[in-house]
């Protein structure tokens, strides 16, 4: 093992040891997405765990009764979400109405805020439900889900020593005449020593959450880097990455550039013109979706 790596997984594991405490998501997400990854457990058990929790339970509704689902009438009822929806898309309704309480801290710098990132995780999110129906993989509810959760590893950041990320981000700004600033990745690995896929793969372990979502935490910039059988997902979130960044003041620190990769675009047999289609509608989708999670 070398120098570098031993170095990494030492900022690591010190990082999700510090932040055990804050950065968590709530008892009862946790004990959904262990029931829901059972395969003996049924809808009733869901909704037994929902049932406890009314905010969840009122979040929830909000979501499925949205534009985002398109369902015919008014759900009234977590047992008619779930019969309509399934208990995957349940379960990654309860995450997402999670996630968005970790993604607190304010304003880091003139050019960062912590809530940035969250509106940016919904305009990923929301262009991985795009692609993802594009390409009818079955995959749209998993996909929103991993946009949502791609960047947790600055949540990570924020958490564990702000000062860095400070640091990082100062690198990472632009300079006078508007010359991009360092690479991200670069900057925080020689500042953490680890960079924000990093710290993201390893509180998705921490969480128990299915190695797929491990995979587009900690390879969403380099999805190609992973197996044939585990590029799907990370794929899908290195195109929605892109085209959230094309979004006046989106958030984009991380990416120097909005070029496709060729061999993304032919993992994923996404043709131009459907890239393209994606461009033209991806505007008043996300408008849609951030009514329901902002």
């Amino acid at each position: 093992m070398s120098v570098q790596t031993t170095d990494r997984d030492k900022a690591v594991a010190a990082a999700i040891r510090e932040i055990s405490h804050i950065a968590t998501l709530p008892e009862i997400t946790l004990r959904i997405i262990e029931l829901v990854e059972d395969p003996d457990s049924t809808a009733n058990d869901l909704h037994k765990i929902i049932a406890n929790d009314p905010a969840l339970c009122s979040r929830i509704l909000k979501v499925v009764n949205s534009a985002f689902y398109g369902l015919p009438g008014q759900i009234g009822s977590i047992n008619r979400a779930i019969v309509l929806l399934g208990l995957n898309a349940v379960k990654n309704i309860a995450i997402a109405a999670s996630l968005a309480k970790l993604f607190k801290g304010g304003s880091l710098t003139g050019t960062f805020n912590a809530r940035d990132l969250w509106d940016h995780s919904i305009a990923v999110a929301t262009g991985c439900k795009m692609v993802a129906e594009n390409l009818k993989l079955g995959l749209t509810d998993e996909a929103f889900l991993a946009g949502l959760m791609h960047d947790i590893g600055i949540v990570v950041e924020i958490q564990y020593d702000r000062q860095k990320l400070i640091e990082v981000l100062g690198r990472c700004a632009p300079d006078a005449d508007g010359n991009p600033g360092a690479d991200m990745l670069t900057a925080e690995t020689e500042i953490f020593a680890a960079n924000h896929q990093d710290f993201g793969a390893a509180l998705c372990e921490k969480w128990k959450f299915p190695k797929t979502f491990l995979a587009v935490t900690g390879n969403h910039h380099n999805p190609m880097d992973l197996p044939a059988e585990r590029r799907t997902l990370p794929c899908i979130v290195y195109v929605a990455d892109r085209l959230a960044g094309s979004i006046e003041g989106g958030f984009r620190m991380d990416l120097q550039s909005l070029d496709m990769s060729p061999e993304v675009l032919d993992e994923l047999k996404l043709s131009r013109d459907a890239l393209q289609n994606l461009c033209d509608t991806y505007p008043e989708a996300l408008e849609s979706v951030e009514n329901v999670l902002t």
